[in-house]
């Protein structure tokens, strides 16, 4: 695939940008690392706030890694553009989506591109895609504390970011990292959602802290901020998850609530 090429002035943290002017609300899904489930939050809170009648758009920005194409079961998917010149984003569970991976040729084509052209996607799926207007933008934050991470924040007036976080000391150590970067940058943050949390065996129901206890309610303590809620490791989760049907829509009752209550708690902070 030719590289995204697109000129960037850059805004700066306290004084961001407007490049989704389209958007009344923009909240970034992020963590300190990868491997935690923040894309399955992001997509699974993106159709949870659809699912209340509002106009969703989920970006990916995880150019690297794109996993919401088959979340959201459009992986078979390719790119379209409009008589405008727009790329036109994908629609499922309610909501429009863009990924770089409904960009290339096949499923599993790698974008060996430098962290500049990557960058210079981001803002060209900011700026090039007929997102409509939208209530809310969703965007799928890559792991760590680089290049997108400051560029969005220099480029959106954000709302607010989540942050996600196993129990698990590896990851709330870099969950940690991650937290101090968006307060320096003086981005809102709306709270922690601990992934994982636990596993909930199929057969007994019996819960397993497999990755450990409470580290999201310790780092929570340690910085003063709010748990969102915690989701824990369950089959139901796993198998819609890999299927492309989402456990706040195909889910069991106590599946969806998991989510439904991260999203309340969001609502609250974000009319706070």
């Amino acid at each position: 695939m030719e590289p995204f090429k697109k000129k960037i002035t850059y805004g700066s943290t306290q004084k961001p940008n407007n490049r989704a002017p389209y958007a009344q609300k923009i909240i970034a899904v992020s963590s300190g690392k990868g491997g935690v489930g923040k894309s399955t939050v992001a997509a699974n809170i993106a159709v949870g706030f659809a699912q209340k009648g509002l106009h969703v758009g989920l970006l990916d920005a995880d150019i690297y890694g794109p996993s919401i194409p088959r979340l959201l079961g459009i992986e078979n998917e390719r790119l379209a553009w409009n008589d405008a010149d727009k790329m036109i984003p994908g629609e499922n569970f309610g909501i429009k989506v863009m990924s770089v991976g409904l960009t290339t040729p096949k499923n599993d084509t790698p974008l060996v591109w430098r962290s500049s052209v990557a960058v210079s996607a981001l803002m060209q799926f900011l700026d090039d895609v007929a997102w409509g207007e939208l209530d809310m933008l969703i965007i799928d934050m890559p792991p760590g504390t680089g290049d997108a991470q400051l560029t969005i924040a220099q480029e959106l007036s954000l709302s607010g970011v989540i942050l996600v976080t196993t129990p698990q000391k590896l990851s709330t150590d870099d969950v940690g990292r991650a937290i101090v970067m968006f307060q320096d940058i003086q981005v809102p943050i709306l709270g922690l959602v601990e992934n994982m949390s636990y596993f909930i065996a199929p057969d007994t129901a019996r819960q397993y802290a497999i990755f450990g206890k409470e580290g999201a309610k310790t780092l929570c303590e340690k910085y003063r901020l709010p748990l969102l809620g915690a989701i824990p490791l369950t089959e139901d989760i796993l198998k819609l998850s890999d299927e492309g049907r989402l456990p706040i829509a195909f889910g069991t009752d106590a599946t969806k609530t998991y989510y439904y209550k991260i999203i309340e708690e969001v609502e609250k902070r974000l009319k706070g």
